[in-house]
């Protein structure tokens, strides 16, 4: 008998599931498993006929007392939690509030960037005991950065243009269900993706097919400008051609969020509606297991697109990189705070331990950073993922064409070879005020000015 057995008879997913396995190997051992099974359905049913049974009266217990207390319970009082930044969406701030009010909940931040998300906002940073909480990962797990300096000085970009632009056309693919019609290689796909059912079954039909693409939205890959001001990532200070990739774990990541998401949710039935979208999977249960190991998986996994879009875009230009950095912003990792192991939820939020590298992008006509964290406690670490946006998609579509936008982007010198029109760059808040709100959290060490942008066509052309 294993938990499933245990889960299918309606015991509740948690610590009782694992005290009823453990008693059901004595009842199979002396009657058989359906006997086994049987009994463990009967005690499920009518506890208190069996507290006093001296095989099955600590399960009995357990059961009345699980029965008897309310399943939701609050904090006695909110986790403390800190904010950066100013004259954040009044939405987003009370989604953190709410959070807070988790009983797995230890602490909170909430970055500059901050806006309205699911369960936790974008931006939001969430410490919790000894679970997870799938929708404060993100639909999109292990979206992430990944920034490769190439050694060709960025006065040399005119000479390259033509030949950057083919590359990105020829080697990028975007867009959902955007894959290639030959598969990429990549040591990712020897792992071990039986850790659940969801990713075995999705990593030949989905997962191998779209490795090295990239998503919709606001995913991008793009060439830039880096100017670096004094030595550091191993170079010496200049300018650089650099490539600027921007991406998750596409489908198979988003299915895997979506199983958790409502699996979770179904076993948190009795949480008020503003905080059904935060249910947790305790660690300790099979369904928090299989999601922590899935999560690691989609972060290795993306990681490897990333590899695969750098790969076949320094193969194509015949570059030589010099340096690379990168980070996810949507995870969550175990490290240690106040003295206690936590999980620490950063969605949308740059990971800024003392001297972690991270990279901190604007929007397609403004600059992004490279930044060295400064491991500032109240933060749990982190810092903004971008500049986070100031309105919404639906918002952008209906205020915004492309002739509106078309002088912005020749004015800094941003050549568009496909975008929606809800990413245009009046779509996001000012990545310098942003950066102003964090100086406590990271240090600028390097900027990187897009030149060359390729993202998911919206439908309307930015030439139109």
């Amino acid at each position: 008998m294993n938990g499933r057995d245990i889960t299918a008879l309606g015991y509740r997913e948690g610590k009782i599931v694992g005290l009823a396995l453990r008693i059901s190997k004595r009842l199979v051992k002396h009657g058989g498993r359906s006997v086994a099974l049987e009994k463990l359905g009967a005690v499920l049913q009518s506890p208190d006929a069996f507290a006093s049974d001296p095989l099955l009266g600590e399960l009995a217990v357990a059961l009345i007392e699980e029965r008897d207390r309310p399943f939701w319970v609050e904090r006695e009082s909110a986790a403390d939690f800190q904010v950066w930044g100013q004259e954040l969406e009044p939405a987003a701030v009370d989604q953190l509030k709410q959070s807070v009010r988790l009983p797995v909940a230890v602490r909170a931040a909430l970055m500059p960037d901050a806006h309205l998300g699911y369960g936790l906002p974008i931006g939001g940073v969430l410490a919790v005991k000894n679970a997870v909480i799938p929708y404060a990962v993100g639909v999109d797990i292990a979206c992430r950065m990944k920034l490769s300096v190439f050694d060709i000085a960025g006065a040399e970009l005119e000479k390259w243009r033509h030949h950057l632009v083919n590359a990105l056309h020829r080697e990028t693919i975007f867009g959902a269900g955007a894959t290639f019609k030959r598969k990429n290689e990549h040591a990712v796909m020897d792992e071990d993706w039986a850790v659940t059912s969801i990713t075995q079954k999705l990593k030949d039909t989905k997962a191998w097919p779209q490795l090295g693409t990239s998503g919709s939205g606001n995913h991008f890959v793009e060439f830039g400008i880096l100017e670096l001001s004094k030595p550091d990532l191993g170079m010496q200070p200049g300018s650089y051609i650099a490539l600027l990739s921007h991406s998750g774990s596409r489908g198979t990541g988003a299915m895997v969020a979506n199983h958790y998401s409502n699996l979770a949710m179904s076993l948190h039935p009795y949480l008020p509606p503003e905080l059904k979208r935060l249910a947790w999977l305790d660690l300790d249960s099979e369904p928090g297991k299989e999601y922590f190991a899935a999560m690691n998986l989609m972060g290795s996994y993306a990681a490897a697109n990333h590899a695969v879009i750098h790969r076949r875009i320094a193969k194509a230009i015949g570059a030589h990189v010099l340096a690379g950095v990168e980070n996810h912003h949507n995870f969550a990792w175990k490290e240690s705070h106040d003295g206690q192991e936590v999980i620490v939820h950063r969605k949308g939020a740059t990971p800024a331990a003392s001297g972690v590298l991270g990279v901190i992008p604007g929007s397609m006509a403004s600059p992004g950073f490279v930044v060295r964290g400064k491991g500032a406690s109240a933060s749990l670490n982190s810092a903004s993922h971008g500049a986070g946006r100031r309105m919404s998609r639906t918002a952008a579509k209906q205020q915004y064409r492309w002739a509106q936008v078309k002088p912005v982007l020749e004015e800094r010198g941003v050549q568009l070879l496909s975008a929606g029109i809800d990413e245009n760059p009046f779509a996001y808040k000012d990545i310098h005020e942003v950066m102003a709100h964090q100086t406590e959290l990271v240090e600028v060490i390097a900027r990187f000015d897009p030149r060359i942008v390729r993202m998911a066509d919206g439908g309307e052309k930015p030439e139109d």
